[in-house]
Order: structure tokens, then sequence, then C-alpha cells
């Protein structure tokens, strides 16, 4: 496990479209996701510590986020031939399991997460209603301890402030986590 962080962004950047398969059945594109106040990208996986300890409270945000309008989309973009607990199969699975309220989708050639500079599992890129960056950074303080509570919930917070004016004014922390597990060229 190689620990990341997440490099700034410039916020207003439209990063490219994409469309991928869901274990639900559907291809899912950005305009498809988008909420009507936003939409958050992030990129997460099943094997990953990191990931592994945020799954309820993600649950319980990506839920929050919804009722503002804000909709969640999540991108697996490992290799799952070296992370066998990354396959499709496995993904269905886990977000079956922990009752996910948004689409999980796979970047199988990881073309996305090379043209969104994705970094780390988790990642997250909230965007605003015409789909421009506004936020990269972390879910809240807890790193891998799934047993925190009462903390910031930092990228909930960052939304709810560009719904409510349309600009995020509060700090944004980077999100840590496992590198993304690249295929060998």
């Amino acid at each position: 496990m190689v620990r990341m962080t997440t490099p700034p962004v410039e916020t207003g950047q439209q990063l490219p479209d994409f469309e991928l398969p869901g274990v639900d059945g559907q291809h899912w594109s950005v305009k498809k996701a988008m909420g009507e106040n936003g939409l958050v990208v992030m990129f997460i996986c099943n094997h990953c510590p990191y990931v592994k300890s945020i799954q309820d409270r993600l649950v319980e945000d990506c839920k929050t986020l919804q009722e503002m309008g804000v909709n969640c989309l999540a991108i697996m973009s490992n290799d799952p031939a070296e992370y066998p607990e990354d396959s499709f199969d496995n993904m269905k699975k886990v977000a079956e399991e922990k009752g996910y309220p948004f689409p999980y989708v796979m970047d199988e050639d990881q073309s996305v997460a090379k043209a969104w500079g994705a970094v780390c599992t988790p990642d997250f890129f909230g965007l605003d209603k015409h789909g421009r960056v506004q936020y990269r950074g972390r879910l809240d303080a807890a790193g891998k301890d799934g047993s925190a509570v009462g903390l910031r919930r930092d990228l909930v917070e960052a939304m709810r402030e560009l719904v409510e004016t349309g600009t995020i004014t509060s700090q944004q922390w980077p999100s840590m986590g496992c590198s993304i597990k690249w295929k060998q060229s």
C-alpha cells in the first residue's frame, strides 16, 4: 500500500466526460449522473483500507448530498488483474452489501482516472451544476480511523456551501488513501 494525498485542483475547470459501465447494468456519464445542484465524482475501490474505513459514512454523506440536489458517482480504476478484490463482480457485491445509493462504475482502461488526474482511493471531485470542478478534497479527517465520530463533514459542508452560495470558500483538505493501482504498460 502506497499512501498518497491529492494535489490541489484548479477550480472552475471542466474535466472530460466519460461513459462507463455500472454495476447496475447501465452506462454512466457526468451528464447522466448530474444532480440539479451538482455532482460528486469519487474514485474508490473495494480493497483499500482507507475506503473500507469510510464506507458507512460515505453512504450517509451521499444520501445527505442527494437531499441537497447533489448526486454522487463512484469510479473504480484499479487493475483488477492484480487486485482481484476490485473485480467487477466484487464491485457488484460491495455495492449491494453496503447499499451504495450511487452508481458504481468501472474505468477498465484507466483513461478516466488519468484524464481527471486521480491519484488515490478515495479521491473526491465536487462539481457544480455546470460540471465545473469546485472541490477536490477529503470526506472528513478520519483517514483510516473508521471509529472516528463527530468529525466535520468536509465534503458535505463544502458542497452545501456551493449549493447555497455558488462558491466554496472553506479550506479544502487533501484526500489521503492508497495509490491507484495502474496497469503495467
